[in-house]
């Protein structure tokens, strides 16, 4: 792959997060949970930093202001962001409102679905969805290149695609493997440099 197209492809993924982290007002940063008993209030005690399930959709979808009250809302209660998806498909991705709809389907709520009444050689990201499988993910799923796929390419609908899927300009973060191999047991990942 020349610098070139590497260079493009960064490009590209610098103004998609850009548009999708445009500036608004400052959201609190004690957004409140699901309600549980006061006994087991008093004995636990748990803080959401973060909710990451599916790649890009907080990243890219959703304004950056409000991006902690995101973080902070159990991705089962999420009624209030996935307009906010289906809109960026619709006018960034600029496909129709019925392909929008589906496609944020996909991605909402934001977890990591597994059906554990498919065979585990059907895993992979978005398979239960998309194939009838088996859900979750494996570590060497490309998740960003499936998700600019799903939003972007002709491969679920050519209405408004952009490009062919896993293909420049838009289809492909134009990374194709990790720098180190994954390990052999847990964590799996390899060490950070």
């Amino acid at each position: 792959m020349s610098s070139k197209k590497n260079r493009a492809g960064a490009a590209l993924i610098v103004a998609l997060v850009a548009v999708g982290c445009s500036e608004g007002t400052k959201q609190p940063d004690n957004i409140a949970g699901p309600d549980v008993s006061p006994a087991v209030q008093a004995q636990t005690t748990y803080r959401q930093v973060e909710q990451l399930g599916n790649p890009l959709v907080q990243e890219v979808t959703i304004v950056k202001a409000r991006h902690v009250l995101y973080d902070r809302t159990m991705p089962y209660n999420q009624a209030e962001f996935r307009p906010e998806t289906e809109a960026f498909i619709r006018n960034v991705g600029g496909r129709p409102a019925d392909y929008a709809a589906t496609v944020a389907g996909l991605l909402y709520p934001d977890m990591i679905m597994v059906n554990t009444l498919h065979s585990e050689a059907s895993a992979g990201y978005q398979s239960m969805a998309l194939a009838n499988g088996w859900g979750g993910r494996k570590l060497s799923d490309d998740v960003v290149d499936i998700s600019l796929v799903a939003v972007f390419s002709s491969l679920l609908d050519p209405r408004g695609a952009s490009c062919a899927p896993f293909q420049l300009p838009l289809c492909t973060d134009n990374v194709d493997a990790n720098d180190k191999a994954f390990l052999a047991n847990f964590p799996y990942f390899a060490a950070r440099n």
